[in-house]
């Protein structure tokens, strides 16, 4: 690390305004920071709440881009590309989506099972996200929840391992063969399945719906006593028994009507999830989420967002139809582009993607980050650069540190990066100069609506820190692996190869009659090496062993293969 008359809801959009911004989220379940219960803290880790957060948001603004099947949704915000999100159809994400599964394998020593919900790989269901009561739901004339109480009086995000007290084995909740109603809470990811609950959790406009859970949360950004105290008694009154809600941040200062239209919503939802589980047969879908600009316009449109912008006719009048229903005062703010050049030219967004999503990210003050993703981590290394600042070394590194708090959230949200990641910041050597930085940090996650835990600032200026992750991050639909080096970052050097093939030819030598020449088959870059800066080595190779060698350049041949077989001249 470096130290140091037309209708007016068809009209154009007014220009861009690059002091304005806007945020649309991917994610189709809300339930982040709305689960109106605090959350346990372990050890030294600091976790960033709901409650700490800014009260309100940044202006915002929601470009929608549609090309063909894929539809891609930047949120802007103060003009700088927040966060981005796509959908290409055949690659959407499963989040949010409930099936009926059957139990492929039941895995005691990990108290977990596979189960098949008719995607490409078997999903994974945690001990501690089974509901007992659920299991045999397909087959029950009553819905969940009329008579036991839940196992449990609030949905987690979090895998659980391990069985609750009291709670049994999963050898004893599941066999193989058997269907289940499941919930993906998490989609696949690299290798890895989807992550299944059976706590099924329906998101609405107002309200998150829990058919399984005998609870009522009220969003901790709703500060106000009063406010929640009628939320909460208004909910009370009108869920049914063994039900439960989570009242949602937009849920502040909204009528009850809305809000008891969105809960009969949601509960005929389910009604017509249990409906359709009676007559299918693992694997099934059962509901699926919406879209990615519904969910967004649905999860995330408030009073902070001036505008919304498609370039779709089609996706415009489902987000009009949608706001009939859920948004109706909010529907001037959504505006169809007219323009002849993308959408994402227009608002700079293009440009913003290019410059974002690289390796190295550039600070303004001619500092960097590197950002590089591993098997087991993220890694995120601050560098000085360019900068060599005016007075100390102490306060140049605290003033670059500053500067990367900033844009390491930035890129977090953007590049949706989630799970293990560690910040190598330049090192300081005073305690009170790595407390700035730390308070730096958090205060600049209050913003990202991920959940986040971190860990203090070491001596080294090391941070760890874990954040949600729901989905693939951005490089998943943007880049893919390098056919050459396989992801690696770097191949075998020429030199490498060249010595590799001249014990191979001594080998072949050896094996073979002494009458055949040897061929050394290979690509043109090490043909050329061996014709060129290793020809003297090769004659002198020639001579050891009493044989010709014949190299042939081949265009075909990745850079690192090479063939060497004896064979007769002339045939």
């Amino acid at each position: 690390m470096e130290h140091g008359r037309r209708d007016k809801r068809d009209q154009d959009p007014p220009a861009p305004n690059r002091d304005a911004a806007a945020a649309a989220d991917g994610a189709p379940k809300a339930t982040e920071g709305d689960d109106g219960a605090p959350d346990p803290k372990e050890g030294t880790t600091r976790e960033v709440t709901p409650r700490e957060r800014r009260p309100r948001n940044p202006p915002r603004e929601i470009i929608v881009a549609t090309t063909g099947r894929e539809v891609r949704v930047a949120m802007m915000e103060q003009g700088r590309l927040a966060e981005l999100h796509v959908d290409r159809g055949d690659e959407r994400g499963f989040v949010g989506n409930v099936y009926l599964g059957r139990v492929v394998r039941v895995l005691p020593g990990m108290q977990a099972a596979f189960v098949d919900i008719g995607l490409e790989r078997a999903a994974f269901l945690y001990v501690g996200d089974i509901y007992p009561d659920l299991l045999h739901m397909h087959q029950e004339e009553e819905p969940p929840g009329e008579g036991e109480e839940p196992a449990e009086d609030k949905p987690d995000d979090k895998p659980r391992a391990h069985a609750k007290a009291g709670q049994p084995q999963i050898q004893d909740l599941l066999k193989e063969g058997q269907e289940i109603v499941v919930q993906v809470a998490k989609d696949p990811i690299g290798t890895k399945g989807a992550r299944l609950t059976t706590h099924i959790a329906l998101p609405g406009r107002f309200l998150v719906f829990m058919p399984t859970v005998e609870h009522v949360g009220i969003s901790r950004r709703i500060e106000k006593d009063r406010e929640r105290k009628r939320l909460r008694e208004f909910v009370e009154k009108h869920r049914k028994k063994g039900m439960g809600y989570i009242v949602r941040t937009v849920c502040e200062g909204a009528p009850t009507e809305a809000l008891r239209a969105d809960m009969l919503f949601l509960e005929r939802t389910w009604q017509r999830v249990q409906e359709v589980c009676k007559n299918k047969k693992a694997p099934a879908m059962l509901h699926s989420e919406y879209g990615l600009v519904l969910r967004g316009v649905r999860d995330t449109f408030d009073d902070s967002v001036e505008r919304m912008v498609i370039d779709d006719k089609r996706t415009f009048d489902d987000v009009r139809a949608f706001m009939d229903d859920f948004l109706p005062s909010a529907k001037e703010r959504v505006h169809l582009y007219r323009g002849v050049e993308p959408i994402f030219d227009t608002y700079g967004v293009e440009a913003e993607i290019g410059r974002s999503v690289g390796r190295k990210v550039w600070l303004k003050s001619g500092g960097y980050l590197v950002i590089d993703q591993t098997e087991a981590l993220m890694a995120i290394d601050v560098n000085s650069g360019k900068y060599v600042g005016s007075s100390s070394l102490e306060d140049t590194t605290l003033k670059i540190n500053l500067e990367a708090v900033e844009e390491v959230v930035a890129q977090l949200r953007l590049r949706n990066i989630g799970g293990l990641i560690i910040i190598d910041f330049i090192d300081m050597d005073r305690e009170q100069n790595r407390d700035k930085v730390y308070r730096a940090l958090e205060d600049a996650l209050r913003n990202d609506r991920a959940r986040t835990n971190v860990l203090r600032i070491s001596e080294l200026g090391l941070v760890e820190m874990t954040r949600k992750r729901v989905q693939e991050g951005l490089d998943r639909y943007l880049r893919e692996s390098c056919p050459t080096c396989e992801g690696r970052g770097h191949i075998r050097s020429r030199d490498t190869l060249v010595y590799e093939i001249f014990r191979e030819v001594r080998r072949e030598a050896a094996r073979s009659a002494a009458n055949l020449t040897v061929f050394v088959n290979t690509s043109p870059a090490v043909a050329d090496a061996l014709y060129n800066e290793r020809y003297a080595d090769l004659e002198q190779i020639e001579s050891q062993i009493g044989r010709r060698i014949v190299c042939r350049a081949l265009g075909h041949f990745h850079p690192e293969q090479y063939e060497v077989y004896a064979q007769a001249t002339g045939r």
